[in-house]
């Protein structure tokens, strides 16, 4: 006797006889003789009373089929067979139409749904398709029934659902000096310890590339400069050999000498070893530049994840006061600033200049100097951008000038904003960690559906009550998927679980790697408190006191939550200030389809990022600094705040400094600055002249403009999708 049944989505539920009953039914109706109840109620009995204890709909299916053909009725059995056969071809066109508009290159939200992914090429294509196959699993099989009702009304978005099933985690910041010192083996042949600048540069590459394949985010580097600075000296010092045995004289007592800074000078008029000395620091400058430049080049060519998509990758540098360190800095800068190809701006590694006092931010600060150049850079390139080491909630009381060690107390970030720093199971750090996985909740949506209640304390209690549920029902899921992910062995991330993951070292192979991963993070995001706010009560953030206050009131009880959250789950818990791309415009579309056009909410194509104040809203960087400057301490699992400026900021680098000083005042903890840049898409060329249509150096008209999408650059705005586009559409100067 049947007692469940196993579906086709891989659930077991318990046999209903009355779906059968209907389904012979439907039958019957298109036949000329019409339905028939006495054998419907026969056939029916027969397969519930003969079948086995467990069956697959597919084999209760086939048993109907075979009942049918045996009855006096054949010709129902034709007619169940086609309605069966046209009920498989259903379930299968949405996929069928998914996947055309894949094989077909067509530009829409799926394939655009990130913009550094080329979803056109072979490579993009494959993606795409395991991609979307995976996402239904996902839902089906791996969700709870509380997190798939969430995700199915539009509350709840699960990032990288389609690498849940991988166990793999989200990001990491690498400890490139263990990777440089000591070698690695990530699966085929193994790379030995750096000894020159070169070899570390493409070491790094490897590094990151690698974890890119094992990993469904983003890589970043902490503290660029200080992995860096040793094969500066070491690189000194092969030239000081050289000139040893072009010369023959014995230079020994310079391998180890005092170095101020590394600059190239004129050898005229020096003699000795004075001239010996810098005619080595002119080889190593030269040396560390072409590193650096191949750096960059390599990031921004070099791909991973099947071969569609460059390495997400960030760097984060500035603090570093050795000359070897100040040489590594000012050579990435100048390189950076050059452009890569035909001078062409590199997307990637997004650049992070971690701005300190008593470091780099005062004209007496060691690193005043290279301060003022990255400012210069970020006036042409959109890069460094600047995370705020000053801000109190970014300080570690470990921290100290003279620790040649200092930058593991440093906070340090993704470029995309991802911020992991505060650790309930171990060091205070933001090395060898990163974030496990996260997921982002529609505030919007739930503002409204307490819309249409009139009293504004009532409409804004039944808020939080919403709000209360759905992030517990957020934190659950995310600590479902964590069980899922603790599950993973050790070997099927090489090189994340060897030797970048704190604590990896000490797993074995096939051992799982739940003791370590809990020193990550686990992210609950939100989108479009702007929106959520006019809802409420009418006005956003950045247009009403009161609104602020409410505003800052939800991501506190947001971040009280989690906090509680980290207590009954054992987890690091965080809030993320998303960095909404593809999310950009699908809660938008749900809430519009379900709510209508509700204006200053629903009536634009997009949602505005996290606690952002609306891009087409018309203020000062000073008040946008007000509004969004007290968010940054409540989302510590990453935010960012943006100032868009006006005309050709490449002469202007004091209007970059004048942001960062901004952020100083505020203590908001990462900042970038946006502002015009043209690039053609036939010959590379870019400038900043306003409305550019045809390119002075090769005559094209594909004129593109370059621009930050959230947190990083998109070589071109051809792959936005068409929430984003929208929104770009919109922004506004900040003047």
């Amino acid at each position: 006797m049947i007692q469940t049944v196993i579906k086709r989505d891989g659930r077991i539920v318990g046999y209903n006889e009355e779906k059968i009953k209907a389904a012979i039914r439907k039958a019957m109706l298109q036949t000329e003789k019409g339905e028939d109840e006495t054998l419907i109620q026969r056939i029916s009995d027969r397969i519930g009373t003969t079948g086995k204890e467990q069956m697959t709909v597919e084999s209760i299916q086939d048993l109907v089929e075979i009942e049918l053909m045996k009855s006096p009725r054949k010709e129902v059995a034709k007619k169940y067979i086609a309605y069966r056969h046209e009920r498989d071809i259903a379930r299968k066109a949405k996929t069928h139409n998914l996947f055309q508009s894949i094989i077909e290159a067509k530009s829409n939200d799926v394939t655009r749904e990130n913009a550094n992914m080329n979803a056109e090429s072979p490579a993009g294509m494959m993606m795409k398709f395991a991609s979307e196959s995976t996402k239904p699993y996902v839902d089906d099989i791996l969700l709870s029934e509380q997190s798939r009702d969430a995700v199915k009304h539009n509350l709840l978005h699960i990032h990288d659902k389609d690498y849940y099933p991988t166990k793999s985690l989200t990001c990491i910041q690498h400890p490139l000096d263990h990777i440089l010192q000591h070698g690695f083996m990530a699966g085929h042949g193994e790379s030995r310890p750096a000894k020159r600048i070169e070899t570390a540069s493409v070491i790094a590459c490897i590094s990151l590339e690698t974890a890119q394949n094992e990993m469904h985010g983003g890589q970043a580097i902490p503290a660029f400069d200080f992995y860096m600075a040793p094969y500066v000296r070491s690189s000194y010092q092969e030239e000081v050999q050289y000139i040893e045995q072009m010369t023959g004289e014995d230079l020994s007592e310079l391998y180890d000498a005092e170095i101020t800074d590394y600059i190239k000078k004129d050898l005229d008029g020096l003699k000795g070893h004075e001239r010996a000395m810098q005619h080595a620091i002119n080889r190593t400058v030269g040396r560390v530049h072409q590193a650096m430049e191949a750096f960059i080049h390599n990031m921004n060519t070099i791909h991973s994840r099947g071969g569609n998509q460059v390495v997400f990758s960030s760097i984060n540098y500035g603090t570093d006061t050795s000359a070897e360190g100040r040489c590594v800095i000012r050579e990435l800068l100048e390189s950076t600033y050059e452009g890569v190809g035909n001078g062409a701006t590199a997307i990637f590694p997004i650049q992070i200049w971690k701005k300190k006092k008593g470091i780099s931010y005062l004209p007496t600060d060691r690193n005043y100097d290279l301060y003022k150049l990255a400012c210069k850079v970020t006036a042409r390139r959109f890069f460094p951008n600047f995370v705020n080491l000053d801000a109190p909630y970014n300080f570690n009381e470990k921290w100290r000038e003279d620790d040649p060690e200092r930058y593991k107390w440093e906070v340090a970030t993704m470029g995309c904003r991802t911020r992991v720093f505060e650790n309930r199971f171990g060091e205070k750090t933001s090395i060898g960690r990163g974030n496990l996985s996260f997921s982002t909740i529609n505030i919007v949506g739930l503002a409204l559906e307490c819309m249409d209640i009139e009293n504004k304390e009532t409409r804004i209690n039944a808020f939080f009550a919403k709000l209360d549920e759905l992030l517990a029902i957020t934190a659950q899921q995310l600590h479902e998927r964590f069980q899922f992910q603790k599950t993973a062995l050790a070997k099927q991330f090489q090189l994340v679980m060897s030797k970048l993951w704190v604590g990896s070292e000490n797993l074995k192979e096939n051992d799982t790697i739940e003791s370590v991963i809990n020193q990550g993070t686990l992210g609950i995001g939100f989108i479009g408190l702007a929106e959520c706010l006019i809802a409420l009560v009418g006005k956003h953030h950045g247009e009403s006191a009161e609104a602020q206050e409410l505003g800052i009131r939800i991501v506190t009880y947001m971040r009280d939550r989690a906090n509680e959250f980290s207590e009954k789950y054992q987890h690091n818990y965080s809030i993320l200030a998303t960095p909404a791309e593809g999310l950009s415009g699908r809660f938008t579309r749900g809430d519009k389809k379900k709510y209508g056009i509700v204006p200053g909410v629903t009536d634009k194509d997009y949602y505005t990022n996290s606690n952002h104040v609306p891009v087409y809203y018309h203020c000062s960087p000073r008040h946008k600094a007000e509004i969004e400057a007290p968010y940054h301490d409540l989302t510590r699992g990453g935010h960012i705040f943006y100032v868009e400026i006006d005309g050709d900021a490449t002469h202007n680098p004091e209007a970059i400094m004048n942001i960062v000083d901004l952020m100083d005042e505020y203590n908001i903890g990462y900042g970038s600055v946006n502002h015009n840049r043209n690039r053609c898409m036939t010959c590379g060329y870019e400038d900043a002249t306003e409305g550019l249509k045809v390119c002075p150096k090769c005559g094209g008209t594909h004129i593109d403009t370059l621009q930050r999408i959230t947190g990083y650059l998109v070589g071109t705005t051809d792959r936005w999708n068409s929430g984003k586009l929208a929104e770009l559409k919109d922004r506004v100067v900040h003047k």
